[in-house]
């Protein structure tokens, strides 16, 4: 998916979606009402070989409308090129105003932003600050380039030439295609919250969205694996139909489901959150308020990854996941010794955009040779790529 907006680099998409289609690419775009003042909508739908949508509404009387959802839905990669200043400026604070701030808000996808405009512009505050917000939020920012731009001056803030954009999307196309890697291999990912009954009303739980467990899950599917995914209390629901989904709600759900079945699997990947203790009795009906304060006693939920390393088939390999917020490396390498990892992945809430509730993450990795990969802040999906790259070496070393 391409997005265009109102600049005078809007002339580069030309060559830009001509460079896709020659590569294989099924190509759709989308226009800003600005952006056809610079190219027409016939040009770029001829060289796509798709229609362009440039509004909402494309026919008041059938009512053709163009469904910003389902556009979000079908994109692989939404680059956005050129992103001027305005359209960043609305990106970055969730202003939806017309079709193509729809899709991105929308799109389930990885983004891609191309941003172009004088060097004055650029070079604000404010537009640095919209990059830094819209770059830990998980897009990926193609940087400007510098040379003479069409106010006269020289200086930073052309967009990425065309043949820039292109590779700089193949790179991150590898990091997220489907080639069959794992066709062979059955896969046992976890994901999500648990919740601890406290009453029929309440409950203990944490932050976990899911989101990085479920994207690894479908990470897997595209590679040829077959998933099973056991699934506590998630924000998001898996994108790749082709899996078995095992819904579960407490620690001790999790435990029964977990250790039934893993000894089937060729991969096993603990991302879910699961409770550390539970209230020690739960009540049947709902607790009243009374006078004075509510004592719960907590008992200590069994270690599911404890478990799965103290009775790992010989060739299974085994990762686990770690949220630290002190002496994160060190105690990433005691979880990864003592419960028998293969691979830890070490996220730290003291990094921004990584842990709970984000898009992003920002990991590193360990495995039991004590080789360390320190990564960048990331979309989750271009995470979870990270991760099946460290799986596979690490299954071919």
């Amino acid at each position: 998916m391409l997005g265009v907006c109102g600049g005078i680099a809007a002339y580069k998409t030309a060559l830009l979606v001509r460079l896709w289609v020659k590569a294989g690419a099924n190509v759709k775009v989308i226009m800003t009402p600005h952006a056809e003042d610079f190219i027409t909508p016939l040009t770029l739908a001829t060289l796509s070989k798709n229609p362009v949508h440039c509004a909402f509404v494309t026919d008041t009387q059938t009512g053709v409308w163009a469904n910003h959802v389902e556009l979000g839905i079908w994109a692989d990669f939404f680059v956005i090129a050129p992103a001027t200043a305005h359209t960043l400026a609305k990106l970055a604070n969730g202003f939806c105003d017309n079709l193509l701030t729809a899709v991105y808000l929308s799109a389930k996808c990885p983004v891609m932003l191309a941003p172009a405009m004088d060097k004055d512009m650029w070079a604000h505050s404010a537009t640095q600050e919209n990059i830094k917000k819209l770059s830990h939020a998980g897009n990926i920012i193609v940087d400007v380039e510098e040379g003479e731009l069409a106010s006269g001056l020289a200086g930073k803030g052309r967009m990425a030439e065309p043949e820039t954009i292109v590779n700089q999307l193949i790179d991150s196309v590898k990091k997220n295609d489907s080639p069959q890697t794992f066709s062979a291999k059955k896969v046992l990912i976890t994901a999500g919250a648990t919740r601890e009954s406290i009453d029929p009303v309440r409950f203990l739980s944490n932050r976990s969205t899911g989101k990085m467990g479920v994207a690894i899950a479908d990470s897997f599917v595209k590679h040829g694996a077959q998933v099973t995914l056991v699934k506590g209390f998630t924000t998001v629901e898996p994108q790749q139909p082709q899996m078995d989904i095992i819904n579960v709600t407490s620690a001790n759900d999790m435990f029964k489901a977990v250790t039934s079945i893993h000894t089937h699997f060729d991969i096993v990947v603990m991302v879910a959150a699961v409770a550390d203790y539970t209230p020690q009795t739960s009540a049947k009906s709902k607790i009243k308020k009374g006078d004075g304060n509510l004592t719960i006693t907590l008992a200590r939920t069994q270690d599911v990854l404890a478990y799965l390393g103290k009775h790992k088939p010989q060739k299974q390999i085994l990762v686990g996941f770690a949220l630290e917020t002190d002496n994160e490396i060190v105690n990433a390498k005691k979880k990864l010794q003592k419960k028998n990892l293969d691979i830890i992945a070490l996220n730290s809430l003291g990094d921004k955009g990584a842990g709970f509730a984000h898009n992003t993450n920002k990991i590193t990795i360990i495995d039991k040779h004590n080789n360390i990969r320190k990564f960048e802040l990331k979309n989750k999906t271009l995470v979870a790529a990270d991760i099946l790259d460290t799986i596979k070496n690490y299954i071919n070393a």
